[in-house]
């Protein structure tokens, strides 16, 4: 929204989204426990050197950035029931230049506005004019039903992965495991800030999908080169992003209210923040809208505290692969909740999670879970394209 007015309509227009439901009442008292399935979670983090001991040692030594390879990575070895993306080989179709052109129109947007949203329509297309096979789609559509219990939220199903967006190689690749934590600091308050989660891990069905991949070279495309306002203990002299994705479902019951932001207004403790729909069931359309604010408003507050001054843009993710980039340390965002069309029956809205940051400093909170080793057993890697680096 371009405007004071525009932001104290998209309020009016959205009261519904702000009226408590009488089922979050309950939400206390339906907290699930989680013990993760991967015996390796819990020795991973047995084996880090503990939060409260000093700064532990750095994730990846000198020596190590200093191999970096830096000529162009060649792409992995395609796996067996999957054709993974390679952009390299769209360099001599037309239709790809195309892309690359939209695509940079939309990062001149970005560069601007510090948020873009793109619709289905166009998503799909560009997906596809960067080599994606349009026979994934339905894979992706029905990827969230392979969901595992979220170590701390009971409304919601979750598997994470960590990516490294190499600028240096030209390629993403997946990293190790590694557990997760976001802080008050960060400007995440809620009752689990803090605390190091173990998620259960994505695996190939979505890694080596060619449209999620797409999601990705188009999202490298997009941060290339945007200067941006840092966050502190980030090393930004890397010519690296590590990624967290986060494959979410969350769940409206008769008995719980699932909240995709239940801490309220935050930031993601990152550099860029893109979130991409996939599906859902049962779903009210006024469900799950999501509010840009500046970052004058007050962090944790709910979604009928915010003050219109602060309001920023208001958009709403409703068909597959309706996306949305924000800028993650210039704006902040909350979301309205999961409303079920019967209320006698379950409710879910799937969601990928992109959260894109600079690897950390050493005294990082996450200094210690910061790897930047391969994974070795769901190794994945892909080219990037990046424009005037290629």
């Amino acid at each position: 929204m371009s405007s004071f007015r525009s932001a104290q309509r998209a309020v009016r227009a959205s009261a519904p989204l702000l009226r408590s439901s009488p089922i979050i009442t309950n939400r206390g008292s339906q907290r699930l426990f989680h013990e993760s399935s991967k015996a390796k979670a819990v020795e991973a983090i047995a084996t880090q050197t503990p939060l409260s001991t000093g700064p532990p040692p750095p994730p990846f030594a000198a020596q190590q950035v200093q191999q970096q390879q830096q000529s162009i990575t060649q792409p992995s070895p395609q796996v067996e029931g999957y054709t993974q993306l390679n952009v390299r080989d769209q360099a001599y179709k037309p239709k790809f230049y195309e892309t690359i052109g939209k695509i940079m129109k939309l990062r001149e947007k970005y560069l601007r506005d510090r948020a873009i949203f793109v619709e289905s329509e166009e998503m799909i297309e560009l997906m596809l004019g960067l080599g994606a096979k349009e026979s994934d789609i339905p894979g992706m559509k029905t990827v969230s039903d392979k969901l595992y219990h979220d170590p701390t939220l009971p409304f919601r199903l979750t598997r994470n992965s960590r990516f490294c967006l190499d600028f240096d190689t030209h390629s993403i690749r997946r990293l190790e495991f590694q557990p997760f934590v976001l802080t008050v600091e960060e400007d995440f308050n809620r009752y689990d800030s803090g605390a190091i989660r173990r998620f259960d891990e994505v695996q190939n069905d979505l890694q080596l999908n060619s449209i999620f991949q797409a999601l990705f070279v188009f999202k490298a495309m997009i941060i290339h080169g945007i200067e941006i306002a840092h966050r502190p203990k980030l090393e930004y002299g890397i010519n690296k992003w590590v990624c967290t994705l986060f494959s979410l479902r969350t769940v409206t019951t008769p008995h719980i209210l699932g909240e995709p932001a239940l801490e309220g207004v935050h930031s993601d403790g990152v550099d860029h923040t893109m979130t991409t729909f996939l599906g859902s069931y049962n779903m009210t359309d006024n469900s799950a809208a999501t509010f840009m604010h500046d970052m004058e408003e007050k962090t944790g507050i709910p979604l009928e505290q915010i003050q219109p001054i602060h309001l920023v843009g208001r958009v709403q993710h409703k068909r597959f692969l309706d996306t949305l980039m924000v800028v993650d340390h210039e704006r902040k965002h909350s979301l309205s909740p999961v409303f079920p069309v019967d209320k006698t029956k379950e409710a879910h809205r799937d969601m990928l999670v992109f959260f894109t940051r600079k690897p950390v400093e050493r005294t990082h909170v996450s200094g210690a879970i910061d790897s930047l080793n391969p994974h070795k057993e769901l190794p994945m890697e892909i080219p990037l394209y990046l424009p005037g680096a290629n």
